[in-house]
């Protein structure tokens, strides 16, 4: 029987123009929602490019989705630089967002060197350090080098520690005030966009209005001007744990353990490889090889 799948061809990649900083500034006053997405891998990021995504953004949790670790401080300038050059291989045609991991800019000029090995080692668009009023010295440090520069406030991965976990950021007024805060900061210092994670919507709703650079949401409701989702959460590849913030559009894991599964049964009961994957020989060449076989065995 023929292979289903092959009566499927997997989709062309179509040319398309990168967007540009000036076109992610001026989806504010268009009302264009920009959707980003995180991606881990050079196959992501083709998936990415091929169904239209604006943004691709190496996220540092591809510690956790594609090395293991529980949270994202194991990533480091090296690993993420590797990712982000394979993701600009895979999405030539996307705008990608290099995030910085940990500790990767805690002073200038570290921010300097490793926003610059996102930019010309890898290629990447722009980088993505994370904090608001206590960084903004180090967002506009790389603003006025002429680096593209957004940053991540409400709940930051890279103090979890602080936070006592994965917790909800700006549930009472004054702690709304300083995530305010944190993003006229982020806007004075230059950045073109930022982002808010698990931030109550009403809240991020009215901070996203005060400002007049768009901000993108992950787990911070629809009021944003865009959304983040990581890949392999919304297509159900990574399954640790699901966020409450992440809807699943896909759910590639069942796929892929039943497709194993098959080919278990496949080999175990004898049917794969069969002639239709398996190469031939010319029949002489065969009879031939066989002769000499046996030649050697009588030496």
């Amino acid at each position: 029987m023929a292979d289903p799948a092959a009566k499927t061809p997997a989709p062309e990649s179509k040319e398309r123009k990168k967007r540009t900083i000036q076109e992610i500034r001026e989806s504010k006053q268009s009302g264009e929602k920009m959707v980003y997405m995180s991606v881990p891998d050079y196959t992501a990021a083709k998936w990415a490019e091929t169904a239209g995504v604006d943004v691709a953004v190496v996220g540092d949790s591809l510690a956790m989705i594609a090395h293991g670790h529980p949270n994202t401080i194991p990533a480091t300038m090296d690993m993420m630089a590797m990712h982000a050059a394979s993701i600009r291989r895979g999405a030539p045609n996307t705008f990608v967002l290099g995030c910085m991991p940990y500790q990767s800019y805690n002073t200038v000029e570290r921010a300097l060197t490793n926003a610059t090995r996102f930019m010309q080692e890898a290629g990447s668009d722009a980088v993505k350090p994370q904090g608001g009023k206590s960084q903004a010295h180090i967002l506009k440090a790389l603003v006025d080098a002429g680096i593209p520069t957004a940053s991540h406030i409400g709940l930051t991965p890279h103090t979890i520690a602080m936070f006592g976990g994965f917790r909800i950021q700006g549930r009472t007024a004054e702690a709304a005030m300083k995530i305010l805060e944190d993003a006229l900061a982020i806007q004075d210092a230059g950045c073109f966009m930022l982002e808010f994670e698990a931030v109550p919507a009403k809240i991020a709703a009215v901070i996203s209005k005060q400002l007049e650079i768009p901000t993108i949401g992950i787990g911070a409701g629809a009021g944003t001007d865009g959304q983040i989702l990581l890949c392999h959460d919304l297509l159900g590849v990574f399954t640790d744990f699901k966020p409450k913030f992440t809807k699943r559009y896909a759910n590639l894991t069942e796929v892929a353990v039943n497709g194993i599964q098959a080919y278990i049964a496949d080999v175990k009961g004898g049917t794969f490889p069969d002639d239709d994957h398996s190469y031939r020989v010319d029949e002489k060449e065969y009879e031939k090889f066989l002769g000499l076989v046996e030649k050697r065995k009588q030496h």
